[in-house]
């Protein structure tokens, strides 16, 4: 095991559910106090179901496959201590980071995963090790995530190293 078998927290998105309850469940009969968080992209209810047991969607994404105006009989009582409804604004630019910086060529469940992951590394604080997924391939939605007309078309974030790529990509 990568961490040595320390893990403080665990964060991941969720569709129907079965990582985050899945992977939550088993750490916790292991492990009680680890910290179990659910990132969910804007524009879907389950962030808002965990944290105050309302079903409220607010926003919207652009991210497949992930997040649901639903609660599935399987999410219900999902193990997460803590929700977070991740805009694209910032979950984009991790995956352009990735990409950019370490080759790692992600989509944007991957993106929200590590937004999550920062988020809860933050509110631990030093010294945790906190894990999550990288559970996507990008090239699946380069028409969407590295197409720069189709970002700025949506108000969003186009970094300089793929605008020089794509010069003049106003598709959309």
């Amino acid at each position: 095991m990568q961490t040595g078998g320390r893990i403080d927290g665990f964060d991941c998105a969720a569709g129907t559910g079965g990582t985050l309850v899945g992977v939550g469940r088993a750490l916790k009969a292991r492990h009680p106090a680890v910290r179990i968080a659910l990132a969910d992209p804007a524009g879907s209810a389950l962030a808002r179901y965990v944290e105050t047991g309302e079903r409220v969607a607010e926003g919207s994404s652009i991210s497949e496959g992930i997040g649901s105006s639903q609660i599935t009989a399987h999410f219900d009582g999902a193990p997460a201590d803590r929700a977070w409804s991740i805009p694209d604004e910032e979950s984009l630019p991790l995956v352009h980071d990735l990409l950019h910086r370490e080759g790692y060529c992600v989509g944007g469940s991957s993106g929200v995963n590590l937004a999550g992951a920062l988020r809860l590394a933050r509110e631990l604080g030093p010294g945790h090790t906190i894990v999550t997924v990288l559970c996507d391939g990008g090239m699946r939605y380069r028409a969407k995530l590295f197409n720069p007309g189709f970002l700025r078309g949506k108000g969003l974030p186009v970094p300089a190293w793929l605008d020089q790529a794509f010069p003049g990509d106003d598709a959309g």
